[in-house]
């Protein structure tokens, strides 16, 4: 199953990226996380950040990146239907031949307007290629 966690980008340069996932009632996560209480679960908010840094990257020519770490990772406020969570990820260096760092923060957007922070923190992305053409190397 794939969830697709970026619903429109509203601004890409090469170092920086702006997205947004409408929460809906529909989304079929919501009836287990929580009955009665449903909130965007915070691994769907890390994730939302990773597809965005995976688009920002795939228009700088490096399509197959994955999830490579997270440091410092927040939740903060909740993300309920009807809500938008907005993230934005910055470049933050390269930190190898294969992997780059990044900064992302997500804000809940409210109906009324108003908005708090939901999740913020630090990750890599890594060459999904690269890593694959190591393990070939080391089995024969």
């Amino acid at each position: 199953m794939r969830f697709t966690l970026i619903d429109e980008v509203l601004e890409s340069t090469p170092e920086r990226i702006v997205a947004v996932k409408n929460v809906t009632a529909a989304e079929e996560y919501l009836g287990d996380h929580f009955p009665g209480f449903p909130v965007l679960p915070g691994v769907f908010m890390l994730e939302a950040m990773v597809q965005a840094a995976r688009r920002l990257m795939r228009e700088q020519g490096r399509p197959r990146m994955v999830l490579g770490g997270v440091r410092a990772l927040r939740c903060g406020n909740f993300v309920r239907p009807g809500e938008t969570l907005r993230v934005e990820i910055s470049l933050d260096g390269d930190a190898g031949a294969s992997e780059v760092r990044f900064r992302g923060s997500g804000n809940v957007i409210r109906p009324d307007g108003s908005t708090d922070t939901a999740v913020s923190g630090r990750f890599t992305m890594r060459d999904r290629h690269r890593e694959a053409s190591s393990a070939e190397r080391s089995h024969p």
